[in-house]
């Protein structure tokens, strides 16, 4: 029987695996709260000069709710823009379960995200297709429904496409694809769609949702995220790199075991530039 990742946390953590008392009180007190500020370089197929060096601020997974508090949001929001990157992307679950009463909100609590050249979004599993894209195109971000946009950055093109989650098929996100001209840097919530960027030479993929497992314990490490190709960090296949946050909050449990939350800053270099 395939466990899921909702049924292996809340085993983790009703079980205890182990775990003192002083482990569990920090990882609901300190660590689900305590938000680390991530930087790579990140190597990137066909990157033209004028883009090399670009730097890329990623939030993603706010999960605001209930027991994911708007102050954790903001200092999340806090921490990204004391790096004023070059360009932002949100990864998507801004929300949980599409919790209408923390749309709005957690909208508002992204408002003080601005980029020279834009803020992006793509939608996770949690958001709805109408109010949560409508909360985020009111706070001035453009949101990408299996859609694509163009910026242009330094006299040189960069195309963002942006992925619904449940956007799966090849030929789907093939279409959204079709006729993008490299570099294209795209926004999937979900990294498992890992195989079909590389098919389609996407040079590089942001995703979320693993929540970076959350709970990672010695030895055995992330076994709630075991299913994903990248758990967090870098990864690559073939000429696309990947980068996998681990979020800002918290699902099923509210509670993180080596596994800190975080927002990045992805500074971009050619792939012979690292």
């Amino acid at each position: 029987m395939v466990l899921s990742r909702r049924a292996v946390l809340k085993g983790l953590l009703g079980g205890g695996v182990g775990l003192g008392t002083g482990a569990v009180a920090y990882g609901f007190a300190y660590a689900r709260h305590h938000i680390e500020l991530v930087r790579a370089s990140l190597p990137v197929s066909g990157l033209p000069p004028g883009l090399q060096g670009l730097r890329v601020g990623l939030i993603t997974d706010l999960h605001h709710s209930e027991t994911v508090p708007r102050e954790d949001v903001s200092a999340a929001v806090h921490l990204l823009m004391s790096e004023r990157p070059d360009l932002i992307v949100l990864g998507g679950d801004y929300v949980t379960w599409g919790d209408r009463s923390f749309v709005g909100p957690s909208a508002e609590a992204l408002a003080d995200l601005q980029a020279p050249h834009g803020v992006y979004a793509a939608l996770g599993n949690h958001d709805d297709d109408r109010d949560m894209p409508a909360a985020l195109e009111k706070r001035g971000f453009t949101v990408l429904k299996d859609e694509r946009t163009r910026v242009e950055i330094n006299h040189e093109h960069l195309e963002i496409a942006g992925l619904r989650y449940w956007t799966r098929r090849p030929a789907d996100i093939a279409h959204v694809l079709r006729g993008a001209a490299p570099p294209i840097m795209l926004i999937a919530h979900d990294p498992r769609r890992l195989e079909q960027a590389a098919s389609l030479d996407v040079g590089l993929m942001l995703s979320g949702h693993t929540h970076g497992g959350q709970v990672v314990l010695p030895v055995v490490g992330a076994v709630a995220a075991r299913k994903f190709p990248v758990v967090a960090g870098t990864g690559r296949r073939e000429n696309t790199t990947i980068f996998v946050s681990r979020g800002v909050g918290t699902l099923y449990v509210p509670y993180r075991l080596n596994c800190p939350p975080d927002v990045a800053i992805l500074t971009l270099k050619g792939k012979g530039d690292i």
